[in-house]
């Protein structure tokens, strides 16, 4: 299994952890990559069967301290966070000028 953290624009948003197995997971996050926007997803989805993982997905959330690590980070509703994440790789996180921010 692998844990996503759901990341919401939400005012009361509090960035909760969803188990993912192997599959579900790569639904969501291209190979490689660890930061996914939902818009991006759902362009790409396949249909009935985005659907079904994310209500399994949602049905697996972990308290955080029991969640052993991160393993990528899905994006609702903060379309301009994308800049920051341009290979969408979280390691890679840039500034708005493009420079490392780490």
């Amino acid at each position: 299994m692998k844990n996503i953290q759901v990341i919401d624009g939400a005012e009361n948003a509090v960035y909760d952890i969803f188990a993912a197995t192997e599959e579900e997971f790569s639904l969501i996050f291209r190979e490689g990559e660890d930061v996914a926007f939902i818009d991006e997803v759902l362009a790409r989805a396949r249909g009935q069967e985005l659907d079904d993982a994310f209500c399994r997905i949602w049905s697996r959330r972990i308290s955080k301290r029991h969640a052993m690590g991160i393993h990528g980070m899905l994006f609702y509703d903060l379309e301009y966070k994308k800049q920051y994440y341009p290979t969408r790789r979280d390691e890679e996180a840039v500034n708005s000028n493009g420079s490392l921010l780490r």
